[in-house]
């Protein structure tokens, strides 16, 4: 390999290097490091959705009208006695 040919690919490597740290530090990728997850460094312009907190039972409403039709049922079905 000639001279011009190595100091070519050295100066390839040489400006590939901060090409290549540029172009990680602008991804703004999720990392995992000792079993963190850290945030992308875009994490702070993200559009934040809140939910809040429902019933742990979904079907609440549903139970209750059971309920009150079985309390119905049973008031029916219970004879009328001294």
């Amino acid at each position: 390999m000639s001279t011009s040919k190595k100091s070519s690919l050295r100066i390839r490597r040489v400006l590939a290097f901060p090409a290549i740290v540029a172009l990680l530090a602008v991804t703004g990728c999720q990392v995992d490091i000792g079993g963190q997850t850290l945030p992308s460094a875009y994490y702070l312009t993200d559009d934040v959705q809140y939910f809040p907190p429902g019933p742990e039972f979904k079907l609440s409403a549903e139970a209750a009208t059971q309920q009150h039709q079985k309390a119905e049922a049973a008031a029916i079905d219970r004879p009328d006695g001294p």
